[in-house]
């Protein structure tokens, strides 16, 4: 990846400089892999994907367990129509309760079930132990602060360039 004319011009990379090429496909690499691993061990051990476990964090962000399926699309960067389908899929296994909102008749709200919160907290050691394990370790001290801030800095101009609206947790 260090040679940018080594790439094929069809290569979406050929479009990026070398040092940018190099960091896309690091991270792309990193992204898609983990992601993989990720999905494996959750399944493996606690019968659940990881797009399942992304769900039910997001709604522990809130005290009470509950979004609006918009708020909760927005947090988690999917379409609306996507988390719809995937928290009934949810609902149907009994981790999540759907109702109507209080506030607009023509939205609803996700809440996390007791069975949701179980499942979650019965998940969460390995899930955390494989992340400490395959991000974490290889990090040093310095390395995780200098990474930790790219990231930040990242999701912020994603945040303030991208199409989705502004996470009501990140003002």
């Amino acid at each position: 990846m260090s040679d940018h004319h080594r790439l094929p011009p069809e290569s979406p990379y050929a479009f990026l400089s070398p040092a940018e090429a190099r960091a896309w496909f690091a991270y792309m690499k990193l992204q898609l892999r983990l992601r993989y691993e990720m999905n494996r061990q959750l399944r493996a051990d606690s019968g659940i994907s990881l797009a399942d476990y992304d769900v039910l964090v997001a709604l522990t962000s809130e005290s009470d367990g509950r979004m609006g399926m918009s708020a909760l699309a927005t947090r988690i960067g999917w379409e609306r129509s996507r988390t719809s389908h995937h928290v009934k899929r949810l609902e149907a296994r009994g981790l999540l309760d759907v109702t109507p909102s209080a506030e607009d008749k023509r939205a609803v709200d996700v809440t996390l079930t007791e069975a949701g919160r179980q499942k979650l907290l019965e998940a969460a050691p390995q899930h955390i132990e494989l992340v400490r394990s395959m991000f974490f370790d290889g990090l040093s001290a310095d390395a995780l602060a200098h990474l930790t801030t790219a990231l930040e800095d990242i999701y912020e101009t994603v945040i303030e360039r991208g199409t989705l609206p502004r996470p009501v947790d990140h003002p």
